[in-house]
């Protein structure tokens, strides 16, 4: 990756929705050569979505916790991440080292709609042995842009 690339996935993650021309103009180059540049970073992986960013508060979804998750035990794995995938209120979910298993983000209409996700969701259909949770007052920063490191 070059320093035009750097420069583009910079500006992507920022301006999603620019033009080729505008980011042919950030990189001095015409916007069929950005749009083969981005083209090519999406084809090598560096690229892998894009998506509107929308506003959890206003779609009713105001309540955002963490939920540490510690699993019965390693076979449940395998059948916990795929529950996980198809639930649309967690939003993220990493395996962690340390105490627990996986780190979920989850999203909530509320306390009830939190203690249903963790009860029934969590708890009796998934046979998560325990969890605890971290429910956030405030957010000083939330982004989705990553660094993007010279070689």
């Amino acid at each position: 990756m070059d320093s035009l690339d750097r420069k583009a996935i910079q500006f992507l993650m920022r301006n999603g929705r620019a033009t080729w021309a505008d980011l042919g103009q950030l990189l001095g180059l015409s916007a069929p050569a950005a749009a083969d540049r981005v083209h090519k970073l999406e084809a090598k992986g560096a690229i892998h979505a894009y998506a509107a960013l929308a506003d959890p508060e206003a779609l009713g979804y105001p309540l955002m916790a963490f939920v540490l998750v510690t699993l019965a035990g390693p076979g449940q794995r395998a059948s916990f991440l795929r529950a996980i995938e198809k639930m649309d209120q967690i939003a993220e979910c990493h395996h962690v080292a340390g105490d627990g298993d996986y780190l979920l983000k989850v999203r909530c209409r509320g306390a009830k709609d939190l203690d249903r996700l963790l009860v029934e969701d969590l708890k009796e259909k998934l046979k998560v042995a325990h969890t605890r949770t971290t429910v956030v007052l405030a957010t000083s920063k939330d982004s989705v842009v990553i660094p993007v490191a010279e070689d």
